[in-house]
Parts: structure tokens; sequence; C-alpha cells
């Protein structure tokens, strides 16, 4: 039993390292470009998973599968090639969309890499990889996208919404990461997102 969690821990662990990457450098860039160097300056522009990892929460995200990664920093007022608030909007979404487009180029590579021609000592470790890729993916995306405090659909939801709703909603943001560990502890989080994640990888592999 603890040989096969080690192995599956193991195969799975280059799709979450590279999730979580993808996924800080994806709102690093997207701000960098916009005109913030904060990014840069704090180095975060960088597909080293060093740099994006937070001890704790990675351990937790092993151990629980529910964590979390160092935030990049960024200041929207140095944002010149939009406002503020659209420009924030950008840089929470690019987040997930890496994570979709990950999600979208494992399951192009499911189906169309030779598996069956591989020896089975690479073929079989190289396409749960990528199994686990597409999963680990679409769900990191969707999860970030719910919108609670201080995940990105949250930001996104800030940006959007007019003053005296936004004032409304923040005054939830201190108590986020309780809801959310609620969520995580109860089967709430399970019944929202499977069946979502479920579709989406369906019809990824459907549209390849």
């Amino acid at each position: 039993m603890i040989q096969e969690w080690i192995l599956s821990f193991l195969i799975s662990l280059p799709a979450v390292l590279w999730a979580i990457t993808v996924h800080e450098f994806a709102h690093g860039y997207v701000a960098y470009k916009l005109g913030d160097p904060t990014p840069k300056i704090t180095g975060r522009l960088t597909l080293n998973p060093l740099a994006h990892l937070d001890l704790l929460g990675f351990i937790a995200l092993v151990l629980v599968h529910f964590g979390w990664a160092k935030p990049v920093l960024i200041n929207p007022r140095n944002f010149r090639k939009t406002d503020p608030r659209t420009g924030e909007i950008l840089v929470a979404f690019a987040g997930p969309a890496a994570n979709f487009v990950s999600a979208l180029l494992s399951a192009l590579a499911l189906k169309y890499l030779p598996f069956y021609s591989l020896p089975p000592g690479i073929g079989e470790p190289l396409f749960l990889m990528l199994k686990y890729s597409l999963f680990i993916n679409t769900a990191f995306g969707v999860f970030n996208l719910l919108p609670i405090p201080p995940l990105d659909g949250a930001k996104i939801l800030e940006a959007l919404l007019p003053p005296p709703l936004w004032q409304k909603y923040k005054a939830i943001e201190p108590y986020g990461p309780i809801i959310l560990i609620i969520l995580v502890i109860s089967p709430v989080l399970n019944w929202i997102l499977i069946p979502i994640v479920n579709g989406m990888v369906r019809a990824m592999l459907t549209l390849t």
C-alpha cells in the first residue's frame, strides 16, 4: 500500500509542480507585460518551481490535496497598457488559463503520442504522468476560479463589482481561508468541482 502511494506520488509530482509553476509564472508574466516590474524584481518570472513553492503549502497539497503557492506580488498602479481594474482581471485569469492550456496539451499528447511503441518502462509512466497532468491542471484551474478570497476568482469578481457591492464583498475577505478549509473538509467542494472537472476533461479529449 505504501509502495503504491509512493509510486503514485512520484508519477504525479511533475504534474503538480508544473501546475503550480505555470500558474504563478502566468500571473507574473501578464503583470510584467502590462507594465509592472514587480514580478521580475521579486524573481517570479521563471519556470523554476523553487521560486514559486511555499513549503508548507506544498506539503499540505501532497498530504490532503489542498495547498497553496507563494502569491505573486503585483502593483496595479504600474500598469501602463490598461487600467488597473482590467489589468487585475487579466492577471488573475492568466493563472487558470495557463493551467487549462497545459491540460489541453496533455489531452493532445494522450491521444496522439504512440505509447504502444515505447518500452513499457517509459510508455506506461509517461501515459500516467500526462493523465495526471490533464486532471491536475484542469482541477487547479477550476479551483482557482472559485469566487472565494484569496483565489483568482475572487480577484476577478472584485474587479468587476461596482463600488458598493465591492465594499461588501471585501468584508468577507478575512474569512476566505476559513471558508475554503470548511469546503475542503466537507463533501461540498467535491460536489462542485468533480462534475466540472470531469466535464472539461471529457470536452478536451473530445475536441482534440
